[in-house]
């Protein structure tokens, strides 16, 4: 088995592969149960007035947990610009 000189190099590309996509809510469907939040691991998604979830996408990594989560299946994974 041949060693990597840049051992990080595939978590790198990982990340970068992720934040090419973004969780966007279809609002007017959520039923605000907080689930996509407390999956959530960097904390782009809060909900607002009890009422739906909003997505930061400065925040999100795109890694998909909340839309997997979402018992409603309002939120999607959206291709954004690199």
């Amino acid at each position: 088995m041949v060693k990597s000189k840049a051992p990080n190099l595939r978590r790198l590309f990982v990340t970068a592969v992720k934040k090419r996509r973004k969780a966007v809510v279809e609002e007017s469907a959520c039923v605000a149960c907080g689930c996509c939040v407390k999956v959530c691991r960097p904390g782009a998604i809060e909900v607002v007035r009890g009422t739906t979830a909003r997505v930061n996408p400065q925040r999100c990594v795109g890694c998909g947990l909340c839309a997997r989560e979402c018992p409603a299946s309002v939120i999607t994974l959206q291709e954004v610009a690199p």
